[in-house]
């Protein structure tokens, strides 16, 4: 029964995987995300319902439009597939509870977040909204967290990122700090100090690597939704074994 239950999240995953695609490539270009069909974005013929399932139809067209032949990003199946597999990691982590539908909610939101950002260099305010909305409605239910752990979640890692904002004049992105503002208030004080870290630390291998990749070691933005992202996905899993460890291990020392 496990099975047939971990095969349904995983296609429930990619069909949302499917919708994320949607909501990346308009959600920039304020188009709604709910009427007007898909279509190609090189010849703008209407994409058919047969080519529109998540990651087979990119097989059977061999990655390119049925009408023009233009190639179609890789992007969209590795959403899709990105998306299924998350999907699935939180079913095995938390069942069918609570965590598993706001977790997976959040995660799927975060891929919204991370493309858009990479690809625009800004995280939209109606993504953050939600996320807000998401975090309230979390306030009932509290798996593990008390209501205030949430509050000080809000600000623990928001702060810092003020304070970075100004240190560096300008080098933090608004969108950086509303983002983790918004999650605070999902994963608890805890959770979110974690993503904060392992965020940097992703951030400064991301931006060392693109810079070596460009031949250049000159100041550039480096869009840090991404790494954020990943991290407090991350923490989802790993966060709490973590902070275990970690208590367990150095302050028996102290």
């Amino acid at each position: 029964m496990e099975i047939f239950f971990a095969i349904f999240v995983f296609i429930l995953g990619l069909l949302i995987g499917s919708f994320l695609n949607v909501c990346i490539y308009r959600i920039p270009k304020n188009k709604s995300i709910v009427f007007g069909r898909s279509h190609c974005t090189k010849c703008s013929i209407e994409i058919k319902n047969y080519d529109l399932v998540p990651v087979i139809s990119f097989i059977v067209l061999g990655g390119k439009c049925r009408n023009c032949k233009s190639k179609i990003s890789i992007k969209y199946p590795v959403v899709e597939l990105l998306n299924a597999t998350l999907y699935l990691f939180i079913f095995v982590f938390f069942k069918f509870s609570i965590e598993f539908f706001i977790y997976a909610t959040l995660t799927s939101i975060l891929i919204i977040i991370s493309l858009i950002d990479y690809e625009e260099k800004t995280i939209p305010n109606i993504l953050l909204l939600l996320i807000l909305i998401i975090g309230i409605f979390s306030f009932p239910f509290s798996y593990q967290l008390f209501w205030y752990e949430r509050i000080i979640g809000f600000f623990a890692a928001s702060l810092p990122l003020i304070i970075a904002a100004i240190i560096s004049k300008g080098g933090m992105g608004g969108g950086d700090i509303k983002l983790m503002a918004v999650c605070g208030l999902i994963l608890g004080w805890k959770l979110i100090l974690i993503s904060l870290f392992v965020g940097c630390i992703l951030g400064t291998i991301y931006g060392f690597i693109s810079r070596f990749k460009n031949g250049s070691f000159l100041k550039a933005y480096i869009p840090f939704g991404p790494s954020l992202s990943a991290a407090m996905i991350l923490s989802f899993f790993f966060g709490n074994t973590l902070i275990l460890w970690y208590t367990s291990t150095f302050l028996k020392i102290i």
